[in-house]
């Protein structure tokens, strides 16, 4: 070894000890180069000792990472890294730095990035033939693989237009397949109660255990979409979904129906957990907004665009087995569409097949992803993957307050499916298909609500430009005032317009138009909140925010028949009302102290707090100069003391990219 070797294994230890520590545990390298070369035992020994793997964190090692990046991003490189063309050749733009900052930040937050099943504790196998351990590899930095600056094509943000509207086509597809299976089975409740001789609370189940495996699915989809991507659980649920679809279509019993829609759920919420994160991949903050829309838009109008389709269905020659048999049909056509047509978005598992080519064709095995060096171990797969969105939750308050409100809202969203039908088919005397059209009142207040996003997006990207391409995410929250209040004034019209039958039937249709808005426009922008705050975590965020809200959609409609039975119509639903009004001030709450909140986050990006410290460090550092420059001038007339100011200290808690609070 000569002494450039030694800068390779010193700058190695000193940026990544834990690697070190991994490799030789008991310093069995040491030891035999020692033996063969007397010579360099001082070096050598100076260079390798000294490192204490008990002591060794995983913090130590994303903070080494960290100072990989600075170095790339202030461009001071180290003399190892001087001779990689790759790091010298890189595209220092902001846009690229902060991909390369935010991958590596999804990667340390993804089950087996630890990397613990390669410190076992026992003592390494001798080499073999005779031969010493070989000395350590280069930095393996220099052998992981990038994008090439903010333009490279291979970034779903930098996809042609078509392609992400294809895409997201698909996808759109996909979720409404799901949501419209939802309730298309729900006009033939009272049919198959008549059959199997049940009650029609049970036959709900049917509905509501479907939604309750919406809650379930996605604390599997959004760790599994952050671990192997964003393709592999949409393709396989998808196809889940039409097979448990026909299941239930083909039932010979009430037990295997309430089975069969629970495991339809189950695999219909994975778009639910994962297309919205897929939005997030392709489209930046300009558009990321319109592209959520669209997904809220199929979540909603699924569930309401059903109903009527179902009744026509079950009153008609195919009976109540077709209503599934059509969820089946979308189910495996979204299959065959993802399957074929959907490629991978989520950009640690994009490098993966770019390292994969790489190796392929330059056939240098040592080139790889960072997503590449994850080892899945089973209990870091429960404690960190499996439990990260209930973690999300339960410990982020503006999680939790937000699913609150979402969940209320999605519960009233099912609720309505008995509402409609005992206010449109019981007091007015409609058929099951019949009585399912007014539910295009609310579809037609959530195309306005969306008509409305869309025209105040110019404006938001208006803001986003004057910042720099830096989101607040509380810019989102003002529509989500007035979407809380039109809600809450829907409920209102629909129950002291619907209860007697005398005022004509399009009345408490048209209050649709209100309660359409409002659903839309709250549940849409709260969801652009939660994936514009927890960037990086957008899919287990949305995983936790899924599984409560759809317990509340399995509950309400369980209760409905009783509570708008016994309270009648009008007061159940002044209640309802009463409680959507509750809520209206929790967006105001995180208008005036989100930010402030978000300082607090462990798993908040938190990119406009981080701006705002890196101005006010200018700041500073330009004050600290102009301070030594007045005192080393005699004519200043000012004393050094006066003239320097103490630069203040981060905000406390404020947490950096990656998801991890400075202390």
């Amino acid at each position: 070894m000569n002494p450039e070797d030694y800068e390779v294994i010193d700058a190695e230890r000193d940026a990544s000890p834990r690697r070190f520590s991994e490799y030789d545990p008991h310093d069995s390298f040491r030891r035999q180069y020692s033996r063969l070369h007397p010579d360099q035992r001082e070096a050598l020994s100076r260079t390798v000792t000294g490192i204490d793997s008990d002591a060794e964190s995983v913090e130590s090692r994303e903070s080494a990472e960290s100072v990989e990046l600075q170095e790339i991003r202030t461009a001071r490189l180290s003399p190892v890294q001087t001779r990689t063309q790759s790091i010298n050749t890189l595209e220092r733009h902001v846009t690229a730095l902060d991909r390369i900052e935010t991958h590596r930040s999804q990667h340390l937050g993804t089950v087996g990035s630890t990397l613990k099943s390669r410190t076992s504790g026992r003592p390494l196998p001798s080499f073999g033939a005779g031969k010493p351990y070989p000395p350590p590899l280069p930095a393996r930095e220099e052998y992981v693989v990038e994008f090439d600056g903010q333009h490279d094509p291979l970034h779903p943000q930098n996809w042609p237009m078509k392609r992400k509207l294809f895409i997201g086509a698909i996808l759109a597809f996909d979720s409404l397949s799901a949501t419209f299976a939802s309730s298309v089975f729900s006009p033939a409740t009272q049919v198959i109660a008549g059959i199997y001789g049940v009650s029609s609370e049970v036959t709900t189940l049917a509905t509501s255990l479907f939604v309750l495996g919406y809650a379930f699915g996605p604390l599997v989809w959004a760790p599994m979409s952050e671990l192997y991507g964003r393709r592999l659980p949409i393709v396989i649920a998808s196809f889940g979904f039409g097979v448990f679809a026909i299941g239930v279509a083909v039932a010979k019993d009430l037990q295997t129906i309430i089975i069969c829609r629970f495991f339809c759920g189950l695999f219909g919420s994975c778009p639910l957990a994962v297309v919205a994160a897929v939005f997030a991949d392709m489209f930046d903050n300009s558009y990321r907004g319109i592209a959520v829309a669209v997904f809220s838009a199929t979540v909603f109008m699924g569930p309401l665009l059903a109903p009527f389709v179902g009744g026509f269905i079950t009153i008609s020659y195919l009976g109540w087995r077709w209503t599934m048999y059509i969820a089946a049909i979308m189910g495996f056509t979204a299959f065959v569409l993802t399957f074929f047509f959907l490629k991978e978005s989520y950009p640690p598992v994009v490098l993966v097949e770019k390292a994969s080519e790489l190796r392929r064709r330059t056939k240098n095995w040592g080139i790889h992803a960072k997503q590449e060096e994850v080892e899945v171990d089973f209990g870091e797969l429960i404690t960190k993957n499996l439990s990260r969105p209930m973690r999300i939750l339960f410990t982020e308050p503006i999680v939790l307050l937000i699913t609150i409100y979402m969940s209320f809202i999605y519960g009233l969203l099912y609720l309505f499916l008995t509402a409609y039908a005992l206010v449109f088919q019981r007091v007015y005397g409609m058929n099951a298909g019949v009585g399912g059209l007014p539910y295009f009142g609310m579809v037609t207040g959530e195309l306005i609500a969306f008509t409305v996003v869309i025209f105040m997006n110019k404006g938001y990207i208006a803001k986003l430009q004057a910042n720099n391409n830096v989101p607040v995410p509380e810019w989102r929250l003002p529509i989500v005032i007035a979407g809380g209040l039109s809600f809450a004034g829907g409920l209102f019209w629909f129950g002291w317009t619907g209860y007697t039958g005398r005022i004509p039937w399009i009345v408490p249709t048209l209050s649709g138009l209100a309660t359409g808005f409002g659903i839309f426009a709250v549940f849409l922008q709260l969801l652009n909140y939660i994936v514009d705050a927890y960037l990086m975590f957008a899919a287990s965020a949305i995983a936790g925010n899924t599984f409560m809200r759809s317990l509340f959609g399995c509950i309400f409609p369980l209760f409905a028949t009783y509570m708008f039975d016994g309270m009648g119509i009008e007061w159940a639903a002044t209640l309802l009302g009463c409680v959507a009004l509750l809520l209206v001030p929790l967006p105001v709450i995180f208008l005036l102290y989100g930010k402030r909140i978000r300082a607090r986050s462990k798993f908040a990006p938190a990119p406009d707090l981080i701006k705002e410290k890196k101005e006010r460090e200018m700041r500073d550092e330009e004050a600290a100069r102009g301070a030594e420059a007045s005192s080393s001038d005699p004519g200043s007339g000012e004393a050094p003391e006066q003239s320097e100011k103490k630069a203040p200290t981060a905000t406390e808690g404020q947490t950096p990219k990656g998801g991890e609070k400075t202390e």
